[in-house]
């Protein structure tokens, strides 16, 4: 099963999507695009860094025409100064952004897009809508659904469950609502719900909790790779391995492992990945090497993840 894609109606094509060397317009005029991400302060984020530097030596390669400014920042006021910073003294021409935080960037971004740069907006959308040409992001609902329908797949007759939430974003509750409708009526009943907010630690000691109050658990909903491994810490610190098994998410390549090696603690993984970097700067190269429309969204959808088709989404190279 490949990953599906949305797109506006006529926004977007398939050419737009064409490896580098397809498009035809290499000796075009020349451009620089920015790319501001956040810096890698967690696995996804490292998987973004990584593929985002991939796509920009494969298309610096391809297109000598076009220039690359690479930023990453650990909190929402240096992404701000480093976009500013590109527009002094980098002149750039378009603008590949995924906010660290949606409201501190949404004036920068506007004030990018107001000088007559494109656009291109990735992941978290920004606080006022109509400011990027170029939106591409995962299915947080299709996220969520896929997930539950996985856990009424695994568990038919009901179980008892618990969910560690995200941290508290729009994001996090289109996951979690989606989630809940798909086990509506399943007869699974979720236990406790708290926020791990994707983080490692903080995963490991609301399972710690989780543990501690309820000596039943058949599943856990992690929502998450980098928190499904602190709730497996605390699994087999409490010596409760062969009682519950965990999905997470986002396509870890030590979940993915996981999957495909039948670990059966962790039985599947539902994809989010760090790659649509890549995907939002090829689409925005496109722009300034291809005729095609780049206008739009560009959404990803997500995929359950079994060992059956786990080698199409295992990147050994990749950092996450």
């Amino acid at each position: 099963m490949k990953t599906m894609t949305k797109f506006a109606a006529g926004a977007l094509v398939a050419a737009s999507l064409a490896l580098p060397g397809a498009a035809s317009a290499q000796d075009g005029d020349s451009a620089t695009i920015g790319v501001s991400i956040p810096a890698a302060t967690h696995g996804w984020a490292g998987g973004v860094n990584f593929h985002a530097q991939e796509a920009i030596d494969a298309l610096e390669e391809t297109y000598p025409n076009l220039d690359f400014v690479l930023a990453t920042a650990g909190d929402p006021g240096k992404q701000v100064s480093d976009i500013e910073d590109m527009m002094a003294t980098r002149n750039i021409d378009a603008l590949v952004v995924l906010p660290f935080e949606s409201d501190p960037l949404t004036g920068p971004v506007k004030r990018v897009a107001d000088a007559g740069k494109f656009v291109t907006v990735v992941d978290r959308g920004l606080a006022q809508e109509g400011i990027e040409d170029l939106y591409v992001a995962g299915d947080n609902t299709a996220f969520g659904r896929v997930s539950g329908e996985y856990f009424k797949e695994k568990l038919p007759d009901g179980g008892k469950i618990v969910v560690l939430r995200g941290i508290p974003t729009t994001i996090d509750n289109e996951r979690v609502e989606a989630f809940q409708a798909a086990i509506e009526g399943s007869g699974i009943e979720v236990l406790g719900m708290e926020h791990g907010n994707w983080n490692r630690d903080d995963a490991f000691e609301v399972m710690q909790d989780f543990l501690s109050k309820y000596p039943e658990i058949d599943a856990v909903w992690a929502s998450d790779d980098d928190m499904a491994l602190g709730v497996i810490e605390a699994i087999k610190q409490a010596g409760r391995d062969d009682q519950m098994w965990v999905l997470g998410g986002a396509g870890m390549k030590q979940m993915i492992e996981r999957v495909k090696n039948g670990d059966t603690m962790v039985p599947a993984d539902v994809t989010y990945p760090p790659a649509m970097i890549a995907t939002a700067i090829r689409l925005t190269a496109n722009r300034f090497v291809s005729s095609a429309p780049m206008e739009g969204r560009f959404i990803i959808g997500s995929v359950l993840v079994t060992p059956e088709n786990a080698d199409q989404y295992y990147y050994p190279d990749s950092p996450f």
